[in-house]
């Protein structure tokens, strides 16, 4: 339960770092981010798998790069569901998601896959 709601505050990071940096992201009020993060977390739990198995040709044929588009996509679909999170268009929604996605794989260099800090102790 920890690294859940430590990985939902980094996606909310994130969020909120692309909605300062591109004008096409409305986000309104603190509670609608944390909303946002918690959307976006179940849905990159449930439904991004599915739609990566699914498009796992195109992704082979873009070498990846689709993956990009995948993850616009479940941007996308949290501002479709959630009323105070507002994404202008598909070129702000990658963007977003390119920022998020760099947001969280920042902060995994301090944060362990169980979601908790690690410290490595080096003894001579």
């Amino acid at each position: 339960m920890p690294g859940f709601v430590v990985r939902t505050l980094i996606n909310a990071l994130g969020l909120w770092i692309a909605a300062s940096l591109l004008e096409g992201i409305f986000i309104q009020g603190t509670w609608n981010l944390l909303a946002a993060a918690i959307l976006l977390g179940i849905v990159n739990a449930i439904v991004r798998p599915i739609l990566v198995v699914l498009t796992f040709p195109i992704t082979v044929v873009t070498l990846g790069l689709f993956l990009l588009v995948v993850n616009a996509g479940m941007v996308g679909l949290v501002a479709r569901l959630l009323d105070g999170f507002d994404v202008d268009g598909f070129a702000t929604a990658l963007l977003c998601a390119v920022i998020v996605s760099v947001t969280s794989w920042f902060a995994s260099w301090y944060i362990g896959p169980k979601g908790r800090v690690e410290v490595v102790v080096v003894r001579r």
